[in-house]
C-alpha cells in the first residue's frame, strides 16, 4: 500500500486497523442521491491504496445497497487488503424497526455476509439498541455468531 496510514488496535480482540476510516453510508444514502457506483468504487480502492483500510458500512444504508457496493468494490482480493465493519439492528423495510432479538441477529448477518459476497466480517456490530429486550440477549446472539 502506498499510503502511510498509522495503523491501531481496535479494541482488545486484536484487531488492528488504519488509524483512519472510510465511513460509505453517504455514497449511497442520507447525502443526496446515491452517487455514481463506479465512481464511488473508484473512491474506496483509492483510499486502500492510500492506506486507509477500515471499510464502514450498515445494512440499513440504501437501504442494503450500500453493503452491495462495497461487496463489487471488494472483488478480485481486494477483500484481503481490508478490514471491514458493518451493522445491523434496523429494519427499513414496509416499516422501521429496531431489532435485536436472535433470529433477527443471524438472519441479518446471513444477509449482510452474502450481499457484501465475504465469509467473514471483522467487526460487526449494532446499530441501534432494540428497548424491547435486555442487551444481554442481543449481545449473546452477536457472540453465538462469531466463529
Amino acid at each position: 500500500m502506498a499510503g502511510a496510514v498509522p495503523r491501531i488496535k481496535l479494541g482488545s480482540q486484536g484487531l488492528e486497523v488504519s488509524a483512519q476510516g472510510l465511513g460509505c453510508m453517504g455514497m449511497s444514502a442520507f447525502y443526496g442521491a446515491p452517487k455514481p457506483e463506479p465512481d464511488m468504487i473508484k473512491l474506496i480502492h483509492h483510499a486502500i491504496n492510500s492506506g486507509v483500510t477500515f471499510l464502514d458500512t450498515s445494512d440499513v444504508y440504501g437501504p442494503k445497497t450500500n453493503e452491495i457496493l462495497l461487496g463489487k468494490a471488494l472483488k478480485d482480493g481486494v477483500r484481503e487488503k481490508v478490514e471491514l465493519a458493518t451493522k445491523f439492528g434496523v429494519r427499513y423495510d414496509d416499516i422501521r424497526e429496531v431489532r435485536g432479538d436472535p433470529e433477527y441477529v443471524r438472519s441479518a448477518c446471513e444477509a449482510s455476509l452474502e450481499r457484501l459476497g465475504v465469509a467473514c466480517i471483522d467487526l460487526y456490530y449494532q446499530h441501534r439498541i432494540d428497548t424491547r429486550l435486555p442487551i444481554e440477549i442481543t449481545v449473546k446472539s452477536s457472540l453465538d455468531i462469531v466463529s
